[in-house]
């Protein structure tokens, strides 16, 4: 069956999508084992709503594989890998009987095995091979196995539907990829929605569904592919909002079903989640990588005080103890790591506070708890920060523990030596840093050799003090872990990840040389060397091309620690000069990577946000289940908070993706049915309300407007301000002193006029809508239904004080909604 699809594909590409018109939902394939509706009512009332619902799933990640495309199309082959891993990784983790995996597997075991295979190898021999044909290919093939899915589980209708949906969402693609820069790929990308959408069903049935939707559809993408080609990423997107809307209008037009449309449309906009995570992984990671790889080195700093203490070596402990908290006061890493997570700043802090007091006062039991303490804290900071990243800089950090292990054991304390490979064991099975489950989504195999071969073994071999077993499964973990580095990371990453991991080798040797090992620290430093100038996943030559003189540096200060130890020097001052120069490489690199897309990638969130406040679904969802509304709303805030504040953006994407697809399940009221056990905000496991009642601010009923809301808009106004979906028109204007100013209610739901309270020349008294006299008291107001403008009304304030007067929309704040008066 493989290879007739292969020369299905090399000959013509755009005939599976034709050959979709006419795929038969019987099962009668020999290897099809296709479900219909025909099983009966219970199977009939189940394919008018579940089936509806995971449709829907599936389209969204059908519009991942073409993200993956897109990226290597624009040379992001390492960013297009790691999107179609992570879409493995969800497949694979969509349990339950009506999750994606499970009801794909039930619905066409020859589409699910087929989809598997071209997933995987769309990664490896597509973008990781850095083959964009094969990745095409493989591509196409992926997105059939679930197009053909759609159309035996859920009907021809549905699955026109859904495709034309997937249509308005792959013509973003190419609006993202002129936002950041790549207008020949933006181009190609536009113009291959075209030719698939002319050769699709969908193009034949929407013309008599809905002209209009179909007219603007096609000329807003060709309108698009004309942009890119023109360079003008303004146009581009302009033009793909477009046809997005078209897009989703015809999906209503055809539907059958209105519910089934709006399930389609909440993938979309989880879709438009994807693609915000996509053009974020763009163009290398951002500085917080940096951060977090600074914050990785201090992890592996503590256990170094921790060994000397042990070993009687306390003042050079308290003084490693102690240059860790100064090194840190001093840091990049330390205001990004306080804005991060003020917590773990807080807990880092105490913590070596205490370890140093611990150290000083020879306590054993304090130093392990303060240890302890330090490393949590920075497990959350990193996490904070690195966010999809992580398992990276998590993968470096075992290393370097095993390489504790592995020179505890040549001092002979194999005990202490098996105790710190349990507990990496252990930390592995918890899945700290996500690492665990990246490993085995990266790769099946490489996983299985670390912790099933190597891992176990290297434990059993420290315990038995197996000298040869600890050397065979010591290099086994080092380099499955380096392995996965290459395998799931960036060049970029991957530096950042290694340069940790090199600085931690540099204090080893440090440590080594207080215990009188002089020559065991030499060999260390030579052998970091070594490993630096065989490549170190590609560290050696990115620093040497990025930054020349921090490259020659860097192995000047590597080589000077191997000089100090075989001169009987202290190693320790060497040591952290390296450290330096290891750091100095690693923003080096990061920087000149490109940096991310984040401002961009919050731009098309708050697009998706301002969509949503208009849209057709928005209604019908907030009337099926208005927890599912309300989650969806607060996952969608959050989502453009972590990318406008640099926060964990795979964390928020994937919140923000099972917000949507809650939603998808509840438009066709199967909640129920949900298969996730959610973690939201107005979500509970497989138990969720379909109660219409809200908080005291969802209904207008309960909204109350206070003092200077009014009806209409007062004739003596000066100047007057729409309030749409999420935009205050103008945003800035410039008014003279005296001048009174209506906003006045135009779209979307509720709105709020909400002064910044440091925002306001210092003369002015504090105005809002609702009469507060500060703005906590206005955001408090409103969470208790008060300060409302509504459909009908205005707000009005006469500025008196000169100066500049910013204010924002409560609610809408996180969309943009905000504003600025000038006042002369």
């Amino acid at each position: 069956m493989r290879s007739s699809r292969r020369e299905l594909l090399a000959a013509s590409t755009a005939a599976i999508a034709a050959g979709l018109a006419g795929c038969s939902a019987s099962g009668e394939d020999g290897d099809n084992t296709t479900k219909t509706a025909s099983q009966g009512t219970d199977e009939a009332e189940t394919a008018a709503s579940v089936n509806a619902a995971v449709s829907a799933e599936w389209n969204a990640m059908r519009a991942r594989l073409w993200d993956s495309l897109s990226l290597g199309v624009a040379d992001e082959t390492g960013a297009g890998a790691s999107v179609a891993q992570q879409t493995f990784a969800r497949f694979e983790q969509a349990s339950g009987e009506y999750g994606a995996h499970e009801m794909l597997e039930a619905t066409s075991e020859s589409n699910y095995e087929e989809f598997e295979e071209a997933l995987d190898e769309l990664r490896t021999a597509g973008l990781q091979a850095g083959n964009i044909s094969r990745s095409r290919e493989e591509t196409a093939i992926a997105s059939t196995q679930l197009a053909e899915a759609q159309q035996a589980l859920a009907g021809e209708t549905t699955a026109q539907l859904l495709d034309l949906q997937l249509f308005g969402v792959t013509i973003q693609n190419a609006a993202f990829l002129a936002a950041s820069g790549n207008f020949e790929a933006a181009q190609t990308t536009a113009a291959n929605v075209l030719s698939r959408f002319e050769e699709a069903a969908v193009h034949d049935a929407l013309p008599s569904a809905d002209s209009e939707a179909y007219a603007t559809f096609e000329s807003a993408v060709a309108a698009v592919e004309s942009a890119a080609g023109n360079e003008n990423s303004e146009d581009a997107q302009k033009n793909a909002n477009k046809a997005f809307e078209a897009a989703l209008d015809g999906s209503y037009a055809i539907a059958d079903d209105e519910s089934a449309a709006g399930a389609g449309h909440m993938a979309a906009l989880q879709a438009r989640g994807w693609d915000a995570a996509a053009l974020a992984s763009m163009g290398g990671p951002s500085a917080s990588f940096a951060h977090a790889a600074a914050l990785t080195i201090y992890r592996a700093r503590a256990y170094d005080c921790q060994w000397l203490a042990a070993r009687g070596e306390t003042d050079r402990a308290a003084t490693m103890a102690s240059d860790i908290f100064a090194h840190f006061e001093g840091a990049r890493a330390h205001e990004a790591l306080e804005e991060a997570d003020s917590d773990a700043y807080e807990g880092f802090e105490a913590g070596l506070s205490d370890l140093q007091s611990a150290i000083k006062n020879g306590n054993a039991s304090d130093i392990d708890t303060a240890v302890e303490t330090v490393d949590s804290n920075l497990v959350a900071g990193i996490g904070a920060l690195a966010g999809a990243n992580a398992p990276l800089l998590e993968a470096a950090f075992f290393r370097a523990r095993f390489d504790d292990a592995r020179e505890l054991y040549r001092l002979g304390q194999n005990t202490v030596a098996a105790s710190i490979a349990e507990d990496l064991f252990e930390r592995f099975e918890q899945n700290e840093l996500g690492v665990h489950e990246t490993v085995e989504s990266t790769s099946e195999d490489l996983y299985t050799q670390f912790e099933e071969e190597h891992l176990s073994g290297l434990i059993d071999a420290f315990k038995n003090t197996n000298d040869s077993g600890v050397e065979t499964h010591y290099e086994g973990v080092q380099s499955t872990l380096l392995e996965f580095e290459t395998m799931a990371g960036s060049t970029a990453t991957v530096s950042g990840a290694e340069g940790g991991y090199m600085a931690a080798r540099g204090f080893d040797a440090a440590v080594l040389d207080t215990l009188g090992n002089d020559s065991r620290a030499q060999a260390i430093a030579q052998d970091a060397f070594e490993h630096f100038e065989s490549g170190a996943g590609g560290y050696h030559e990115a620093l040497e091309e990025v930054d020349e003189s921090t490259y020659e540096t860097f192995e000047e200060r590597l080589g000077g620690i191997s000089t100090a130890a075989s001169n009987g020097d202290d190693v320790y001052p060497v040591t952290k000069q390296f450290n330096a120069e290891a750091l100095a490489s690693v923003y080096a690199i990061v920087s000149s990577s490109g940096g991310s897309h984040t401002e961009a990638a919050a731009a098309v969130m708050q697009d998706v946000f301002a969509h949503f406040e208009e849209a057709r679904v928005h209604e019908l969802i907030e009337e099926a289940d208005h927890n599912a509304y309300e989650t969806f709303e607060a996952q969608l805030d959050a989502y453009i908070t972590a990318l406008q504040e640099d926060g964990d953006i795979g964390g928020a994407a994937e919140s923000f993706a099972n917000a949507s697809q809650y939603a998808q399940f509840a438009l066709v009221d199967s909640v129920e049915k949900l298969p996730l056990d959610l973690d939201l905000a107005g979500a509970s496991g497989g138990s969720h309300s379909h109660s219409h009642s809200d908080d005291g601010h969802g209904s207008n009923a309960d909204l109350q407007g206070g003092p200077n809301v009014v009806d209409g808009v007062p004739e003596d106004a000066d100047h007057v301000i729409d309030m749409t979906a999420v935009a205050y028109e103008p945003a800035e204007i410039t008014v003279s002193k005296g001048d009174k100013v209506a906003w006045t209610y135009a779209s979307g739901e509720a709105h709020s006029v909400t002064a910044y309270e440091d925002k306001i020349p210092d003369s002015a008294g504090y105005w809002a809508s609702g009469g507060f006299d500060s703005q906590s008291a206005a955001e408090t107001g409103w969470e208790n239904g008060n300060g409302a403008v509504q459909p009908g009304q205005s707000y009005v304030h006469t500025f008196e004080a000169t100066g500049t007067h910013e204010y924002y929309c409560i609610p809408h704040e996180a969309a943009g909604m905000v504003g600025k008066v000038i006042v002369e």
